[in-house]
């Protein structure tokens, strides 16, 4: 979306809210999949090996865990609370959340660095903005501990792909990725052949629901517009570089 037309005085919309119900149970389930190692478990089941996939061992469950949700967008919000429906200690990271409004949701807002050393689940759920651009660093991704999983129905940007890559070679942490730097993901890419890795073709939002909820809110919007009443999700300039 240029932001020209912003500028421009020109009136403009979005439906990205219809997104967030069904890009944060990608996110649950992708939470619950790690916590449970069900990537190998599933693997060794598909190759006839009971065995192995009992050698996984315990898993570990959202209930009590303490989970790390780095931006409480839409998504973030939706994700808070289906992981605090099912009993998780929740964390957040953001610099424009206010305290009163965290209290609200009844979680913590603390340091991003204090969030990644001690959450042994991390969530992202920021926006690609100029603050937020490579934030997750190979320095950074060295704070998760061992065991730690790592979430992003996000955005790649926000991360150093190649520390990632590194971590989870490792074998240190595990990780579900729906959004990847070059997409389709390229023949060859490592992540292909990482065995504790869950990939998903940035299909966070495609669903029924989704689908059907941001084109009821487009046609709200087309109804405000023409009814001369405030639209409900207006792009601005002033929120315009947190929308990017």
């Amino acid at each position: 979306m240029p932001k020209t037309l912003v500028a421009d005085g020109v009136r403009v919309t979005q439906a990205a809210a219809g997104m967030a119900t069904s890009v944060a149970e990608l996110a649950l389930f992708f939470t619950q999949s790690l916590l449970r190692t069900l990537y190998g478990v599933d693997r060794a089941m598909v190759r006839g090996d009971w065995e192995g996939a009992l050698g996984y061992g315990l898993g570990r469950t959202v209930a009590g865990t303490r989970i790390g949700v780095i931006g409480a967008s839409r998504v973030g919000r939706s994700y808070i609370e289906l992981v605090t429906a099912l009993g998780a200690e929740v964390v957040v990271s953001d610099p424009y959340l206010h305290p009163s409004e965290a209290r609200e949701m009844g979680v913590e807002l603390i340091d991003l660095d204090d969030l990644l050393a001690t959450c042994p689940v991390v969530a992202l759920h920021a926006p690609v903005t100029h603050e937020t651009r490579g934030m997750l660093t190979a320095e950074r991704f060295a704070l998760l501990s061992d065991g730690a999983v790592f979430v992003n129905t996000a955005r790649s940007a926000i991360i150093d792909s190649a520390a990632l890559v590194a971590e989870l070679r490792s074998g240190r942490i595990s990780a579900a990725l729906d959004v990847f730097d070059v997409e389709p993901l390229p023949a060859g890419d490592p992540l292909w052949s990482l065995p504790n890795v869950m990939l998903t073709p940035h299909i966070g939002a495609v669903t029924t629901h989704s689908r059907r909820t941001q084109g009821a809110i487009v046609v709200e919007e087309i109804e405000r517009f023409a009814s001369g009443i405030g639209l409900r999700f207006e792009v601005n300039e002033a929120n315009y570089d947190r929308l990017a």
